[in-house]
């Protein structure tokens, strides 16, 4: 059986270190509350002891459920839409940027298999926390780092998801920099976040909802311009309220 935290370990970039006793999860943040301060509300709720504890059951199926509509997608439905755009197969190596209690990189381990590798990567000690105290496929490790620079050396993981985060980081053009970075070429990328209607009434409304809880509202086709721009192809877009889900590819050739 592969020692999966070793695993880890070859992957960070060169001089990285590990801070603290050991958690269960590999620890670069040490001391440090969290990376970065909050960007508002919604970010510093999600700090607190209290909502890592009803997060997967109550708390991210509930916003989740008022942000994407009526007829978006399930959270069962968001990960099979994930694991279907990452087109995961065994062996490879994913990473579950900002992981949460570990509901996606649990399933990501399974599509992996025990000699592949799904790295749950999330700033929060009690988020990591939850996250290992439920059952964990033998190829599922955490890792608690800067979601934004992110500690893996270049072109290192086959996948990278983002689910409901990237509009909450302080800088998320940073945060895709470093995605793309960590990518293999011929990796794939799956991103959930934010999306504002177009018609100028509800664009207003979602502004000034987005200002409110610190939660950054990107235009439709902003994120795919985006990827577009640092060399993805295979570019898709899926809307579901103020939701968007948006896949890319980096090419076989890409020079980094």
């Amino acid at each position: 059986m592969p020692d999966h935290r070793e695993h880890l370990s070859s992957l960070l970039r060169p001089g990285t270190t590990t801070s603290g006793p050991d958690k269960g999860f590999l620890d670069l943040l040490g001391e440090i509350p969290q990376a970065g301060p909050p960007t508002g509300l919604a970010q510093r709720l999600m700090r607190t002891s209290a909502v890592p504890m009803i997060y997967e059951r109550y708390w991210r199926p509930t916003l989740g459920r008022v942000a994407k509509g009526l007829n978006g997608p399930t959270m069962a439905d968001e990960i099979r839409i994930a694991i279907e755009a990452l087109r995961l197969v065994p062996g490879q190596v994913a990473l579950d940027v900002a992981c949460g209690t570990g509901r996606f990189t649990r399933a990501f381990g399974e599509a992996v298999g025990p000699d592949g590798l799904s790295i749950g990567l999330d700033g929060s000690v009690t988020m990591l926390e939850k996250a290992l105290a439920a059952p964990n496929p033998a190829a599922v490790t955490y890792l608690r780092a800067d979601a934004v620079d992110l500690p893996l050396g270049d072109s290192t993981v086959d996948a990278v998801c983002c689910f409901a985060a990237l509009h909450m980081f302080a800088d998320p053009d940073a945060a895709l920099d470093s995605f793309t970075r960590v990518l293999k070429p011929g990796g794939s990328l799956v991103l959930l976040t934010s999306a504002r209607h177009s018609d100028q009434p509800m664009r207003l409304a979602d502004t000034f909802l987005g200002r409110l809880s610190g939660q950054r509202m990107f235009d439709r086709g902003e994120i795919a311009l985006k990827l577009f721009r640092r060399g993805f192809d295979r570019v898709g877009e899926r809307y579901s309220g103020v939701t968007q889900i948006v896949t890319g590819e980096l090419p076989v050739n890409i020079r980094k």
